[in-house]
């Protein structure tokens, strides 16, 4: 019973630390869905040219950040014609470089952890691009694009196709705050905590669980803690399998990556960790189911190594600049609810998540949560703002 408090007490803490955060990062995405039509991001994707890449970046962090859905909005970009490569791109994007995995990693892990994320991220798309190039057969992109015509379910796709974003005239500022603007917004907060509640409790649980029961030593052991050099060349190359193993995906797995960093993974290790939320089993086997095997092998097989060698350059980079942080003063959260900012942030955001809940109930949102994990053609009908 006190090794199973002790684990809750941990993912509690965890929860506590990063609440507003993740409601703060909710609602700028929601602010951005609501007026950027779906219609335009596949217009911007049409190549792979640097310049369409960094848009695609661009887009995919002001996008959901549920992983799940990045990876079936990234299919629907690709069957409505958008360029494969910026597809991955705009995945990538919407999973590492949006605003509460920045926030999460700057209170959990401290700030280089957040500079290491949004320099690391770039360095991925930029060697993946490049490996696509190198690689991608006209044949295997064919297959794929057939494949993924055949629209067969994944995860979250209802969630990944609904377009909620408000047409119309004047101003960003006059749309957001018009009623239907409001509700869309709301419905948007919504249906990304509706995506992510499930990875995000199991990751806090998990990590809770191992940093409670697995003893340091081991993870020491394991990651090379005591030769520096073996550790700095090890991590990268297995922090991305410990990811793929531990099924835990997007925002969910910063808390596990706060327990390795104790443990002594290396720095380059706990980026290339975060990045391989794109490969775990689940989410292999819906590449698999949309683009066929052969794809999913292929995605496997270049994002692996992308990720590698971006942990790497981070890990180089921030050690010359000496940006890296000492390991020693890292500490798990354990503190529970204390009198200081976090709370009275935690009160002022769980406030305005009440008002968008109870917004979207009102704005009949309920039968929009059933239609979430729905098939890939449902969610384009419905909406608020169709021309």
């Amino acid at each position: 019973m006190h090794a199973i408090l002790h684990a809750l007490s941990i993912a509690g803490s965890m929860t506590w630390q990063i609440t507003w955060a993740l409601i703060l990062g909710f609602l700028l995405s929601a602010v951005v869905q609501a007026v950027v039509h779906k219609a335009t991001v596949v217009r911007l994707l049409g190549d792979d040219r640097p310049r369409t890449l960094s848009v695609a970046s661009a887009l995919g962090a002001a996008s959901s950040s549920c992983s799940y859905a990045a990876v079936a909005l990234a299919r629907s970009l690709f069957r409505k014609g958008a360029n494969f490569t910026a597809a991955m791109a705009f995945e990538i994007a919407s999973t590492n470089l949006v605003v509460e995995l920045g926030v999460i990693l700057a209170l959990l892990l401290g700030w280089q952890f957040t500079a290491a994320e949004f320099v690391g991220g770039p360095v991925m798309i930029l060697l993946l691009a490049a490996l696509f190039r190198l690689f991608l057969r006209d044949r295997l992109l064919a297959e794929a694009r057939q494949q993924a015509s055949y629209g067969r379910a994944g995860s979250m796709e209802g969630h990944a196709a609904m377009d909620m974003s408000v047409g119309g005239e004047g101003s960003f500022a006059r749309r957001l705050l018009s009623p239907r603007g409001l509700t869309s917004v709301s419905h948007v907060f919504v249906m990304e905590w509706a995506a992510i509640l499930k990875d995000l409790v199991i990751g806090l649980l998990i990590a809770g669980a191992i940093a409670a029961w697995v003893p340091d030593s081991f993870w020491q052991a394991f990651f090379f803690a005591d030769h520096p050099l073996a550790g700095k060349l090890w991590g990268p190359l297995v922090g991305p399998l410990v990811a793929i193993a531990s099924f835990v995906c997007s925002i969910g797995n910063v808390p596990l990556a706060v327990v390795l960093w104790k443990g002594g993974i290396s720095f380059g290790g706990v980026v290339a960790f975060i990045f391989a939320d794109l490969l775990i089993l689940p989410i292999l086997n819906i590449y698999r189911k949309y683009y066929g095997a052969r794809m999913a092998l292929f995605l496997l097989g270049t994002f692996y190594p992308a990720m590698v060698v971006a942990g790497y350059v981070v890990e180089f980079l921030f050690g010359v600049l000496g940006l890296v942080p000492d390991q020693r003063d890292a500490e798990i959260p354990m503190s529970g609810i204390e009198w200081n900012y976090t709370t009275w942030l935690n009160i002022a955001f769980l406030l305005v998540a009440a008002a968008l809940l109870l917004r979207f109930l009102r704005t009949g949102g309920a039968p929009m949560l059933r239609m979430m994990g729905g098939s890939p053609d449902a969610g384009e009908h419905e909406g608020h703002g169709h021309h």
